[in-house]
């Protein structure tokens, strides 16, 4: 039977690289899959890891109809097997139910990866409905890290080097790299207490809290 799978971790806990090690596995097998992603730091039409992978991919458009694309390619000629959705958190609640239909009606497989809340700790509305209705939720095995070295539960969006907890829910950005000019606007994954207290591997270093940020990614 095919399944609704919904793979989730905060940012830097390796998202896009299990899609793409899923996809390369799947196909290794014989099998046919597309692979769907939408606003990828890489740019449009494209999947990226942290690692250094990439993959051309189709771009998830706000009016882009799941169930219209594969009966569309079905009806064509086309194969389809499995679907492998990166950054699932920015389709839309109706993208999510189109999945679903998928599965059940076409007996495709649908492995979709993202985080499950924003810089506000606010559940994405495309995260939420892949909980209401996937076959299964899976907590990627890799931990990120808090600067502290606890397990990193928030992803928290930093401006100007301070944290903040309004505006869009969608600004595209990457995690902060140490060896990298700070950015605009950049992201950090942080532990409950400290992205409660607003408390930055920056802001604590500047604090002497520690003598500097520890080097987990």
């Amino acid at each position: 039977m095919a399944e609704l799978i919904f793979w989730t971790g905060t940012m830097d806990a390796g998202k896009s690289t299990l899609a793409l090690q899923t996809n390369h596995n799947h196909a290794a097998r014989g099998r046919v899959g597309r692979i769907f992603t939408c606003q990828d730091r890489a740019g449009t039409s494209r999947i990226s890891s942290r690692l250094g992978l990439e993959h051309e991919a189709l771009e998830v458009a706000p009016d882009f109809d799941f169930w219209k694309y594969v009966v569309s390619d079905l009806t064509h000629g086309g194969r389809i097997d499995f679907l492998v959705c990166d950054e699932a958190q920015f389709y839309s609640p109706q993208q999510i139910e189109q999945l679903a239909k998928v599965v059940d009606e076409l007996q495709i497989d649908v492995f979709c990866f993202g985080i499950l809340t924003d810089f506000r700790t606010r559940l994405f509305p495309g995260s939420a409905r892949l909980v209401e209705l996937a076959d299964r939720t899976e907590l990627l095995q890799v931990e990120a890290l808090c600067w502290c070295g606890k397990r990193a539960t928030h992803n928290a969006r930093v401006e100007n080097g301070v944290l903040v907890t309004k505006g869009a829910q969608v600004v595209v950005g990457d995690v902060e790299a140490a060896d990298q000019p700070p950015a605009d606007v950049a992201y950090e994954v942080l532990c409950r207490q400290h992205h409660r207290r607003g408390l930055t591997a920056a802001r604590a270093q500047a604090a002497s809290l520690v003598s500097e940020p520890l080097p987990f990614g």
